[in-house]
């Protein structure tokens, strides 16, 4: 058994997240409203449910790679994340990146993926310089690969 997360249905006639198959990570959420994003354009899409998550646990709210190939819809803040001691209702940014269509989504389409994680918390420790490492400060594109 997994971790239970609590969840408000907002409105009673949208699903509570889901898993379109056994074995996958993320949960299904859908978007509350109709919406049309014209290309170029980005909204807040509010998904109808709200939820508390046990401490020590982050909700992170993934794009769908099906809308992201089939018409270029991702998330502007991907991966959103939604803090265990959040309760306001879950809304996901959504951007169209495509050109020249716009994109249409009905009350019920699934518009993201909810993935449940552990958090460790961290003690910042402040020191004046850092141990080494084979990577060293090298950054962006310091592999050669592409």
């Amino acid at each position: 058994m997994g971790v239970q997360v609590l969840v408000t249905r907002l409105d009673p006639d949208l699903p509570l997240p889901r898993y379109a198959k056994g074995g996958d990570a993320g949960a299904d959420i859908v978007s509350r409203i109709d919406v049309v994003l014209a290309p170029g354009e980005r909204t807040l899409v509010p998904t109808g449910i709200s939820i508390a998550l046990p401490d020590g646990y982050v909700a992170l709210v993934h794009p769908r790679s099906g809308l992201a190939i089939k018409h270029g819809v991702t998330m502007v803040n991907a991966p959103g994340t939604v803090d265990a001691g959040y309760r306001g209702e879950l809304q996901v940014i959504l951007i169209n990146h495509d050109p020249k269509e716009s994109v249409s989504f009905k009350r019920g389409d699934r518009i993201a993926q909810l993935v449940i994680q552990k958090v460790e918390r961290a003690d910042f420790l402040e020191v004046e310089s850092l141990p080494g490492s084979g990577r060293g400060a090298d950054g962006f594109g310091s592999t050669g690969r592409t």
